[in-house]
């Protein structure tokens, strides 16, 4: 099986898709923020994709990745924070 998430799962896989697995621990913030989940064309051609990992910063400048299945109540709350002020400038609460 390819890496290409397109790809359909092979017969026995624990995941339905192939890019919800997680990476090891050892993975760099950087190397998790490029993998993809899923990636797919819509109706009209244009290309989607969805990351594995969101890459985060916290208030202390420190990054993480937040797996999108894993991590997904943490990342809601990340959006809940993020507002814009009217210079268009993102803040954060």
């Amino acid at each position: 099986m390819s890496d290409d998430p397109r790809e359909p799962n092979e017969l026995g896989t624990k995941h339905i898709n192939p890019g919800d697995k997680e990476e090891p621990p050892t993975a760099s913030v950087e190397e998790k923020g490029e993998k993809v989940a899923v990636a797919y064309d819509d109706v009209l051609g244009n290309p989607i994709e969805v990351p594995t990992y969101f890459t985060v910063e916290d208030e202390d400048g420190e990054k993480k990745a937040l797996h999108h299945v894993k991590d997904a109540e943490e990342i809601s709350d990340v959006i809940r924070q993020a507002r814009v002020n009217e210079d268009g400038e993102r803040t954060w609460r």
